[in-house]
């Protein structure tokens, strides 16, 4: 039998969430005035790895207030984005409308999404900040691939575990790991503000889980996917480290002088079969 989910903790984080919708739409990390002038929010590894999307159905998992799935849209998909953050959702659909692209947009916990999908996908699209807000990989997995047709395929881009390790620090002389790579705990921030919006007062603690890059492959294979590949990258979209440099393309790389050591990882998995 699965375990249950942490109800209070996901409860607390979609409090959080909720209090950010606002403060992430004004941000300029977000730049909703550059996408509603047409500019897409998906970067050069994603749109590459993915593909084409013309005609194809995406499901976008985590979906925040739909910028991605938006992007994805306006590339031809028919898209769904899925959070489970009412104020979230609610900011995505008015932004489709005010954007007149047309995309679905449902409220559900990933890990339970709802009998009101009404398709299979091509394409279940996840990136960027996705994992350690989940409590259960396996859970996480198997929703993603019952999200899927048979000829479909999971496309996840996260940040790497092993750049999870490092805490707040000023330097790259700094740099070393301040917990275990294979740590199980559920671990807790409690200070304000968030990666697009510093200054946000959000008042509710956020709960985060960590998962290695074993636990990535055995949920993979667990769900009954097949892992056509997995690429390790340089970049994040966020400067988690202040010293990192940022690049035009607008993605936050290591300085000159220090080990290029994986920041993000990407992942496309298949249905057995």
């Amino acid at each position: 039998m699965p375990r249950s989910l942490p109800e209070r903790a996901l409860d607390a984080n979609r409090r959080g969430w909720d209090a950010l919708v606002p403060y992430h739409r004004a941000s300029d990390f977000y730049g909703v005035r550059r996408f509603l002038q047409g500019a897409s929010t998906l970067g050069r590894t994603e749109r590459t790895e993915v593909g084409a999307v013309s005609g194809k159905r995406l499901l976008h998992l985590q979906c925040h207030f739909g910028l991605d799935t938006l992007s994805w849209a306006r590339r031809g998909a028919r898209v769904t984005g899925v959070d489970f953050s009412p104020r979230a959702v609610a900011t995505a659909r008015g932004l489709s409308r005010r954007a007149r692209v047309p995309a679905e947009f449902l409220r559900a916990d990933v890990h339970r999404l709802p009998a009101s999908l009404r398709h299979r996908f091509d394409v279940v699209f996840a990136s960027h900040g996705v994992l350690p807000w989940t409590p259960d990989l396996g859970r996480w997995m198997r929703s993603a691939a019952r999200g899927l047709r048979p000829t479909g395929f999971l496309y996840l881009l996260d940040a790497h575990p092993f750049a999870m390790m490092f805490g707040d620090v000023r330097s790259a002389a700094e740099l070393r790991p301040v917990d275990s790579y294979f740590r199980r705990r559920e671990s807790t921030e409690t200070g304000p503000g968030s990666y697009a919006a510093p200054d946000a007062p959000v008042p509710f603690p956020r709960h985060q889980w960590n998962w290695t890059v074993g636990d990535l492959v055995a949920a993979c294979t667990g769900a009954g996917l097949r892992l056509e590949w997995f690429h390790e990258h340089d970049f994040l979209p966020d400067r988690r480290f202040p010293f990192l440099r940022r690049g035009r393309d607008g993605l936050w790389r290591w300085p000159p002088g220090v080990p290029r050591l994986p920041l993000s990882f990407s992942l496309k998995a298949r249905p057995l079969g």
